[in-house]
């Protein structure tokens, strides 16, 4: 499972979180960072042009969290509801609480 900074920030103990969004020298924060691979890139280009095929375009840094979430076969767990888009055209597996 991945936590969004949405959720880690209310919590400050997640589990994995991505490192463009949540500041590395937190003190309070006692989970894993994932860095963007090459990879991760390539997947959130295929993403945003089939969102914006469908007129639902998104933020970069919520492109990339999904290719991370999709690429590493993590869920994510968000209060972000634009990632269920994202789920509808591609493999990404997203909890909205």
């Amino acid at each position: 499972m991945i936590i969004d900074t949405n959720i880690a920030i209310e919590r400050f103990k997640a589990t994995v979180i991505t490192a463009i969004e949540f500041p590395l020298n937190y003190g309070k924060f006692y989970g894993t960072v994932y860095t963007i691979k090459p990879e991760d890139q390539v997947l959130a280009i295929k993403i945003q042009r089939k969102l914006r095929i469908i007129g639902k375009p998104k933020s970069v840094p919520d492109i990339l969290i999904a290719s991370i979430c999709i690429n590493r076969n993590k869920e994510l767990v968000t209060k972000d509801k634009d990632f269920l888009d994202i789920a509808k055209i591609s493999k990404l597996k997203v909890k909205i609480i």
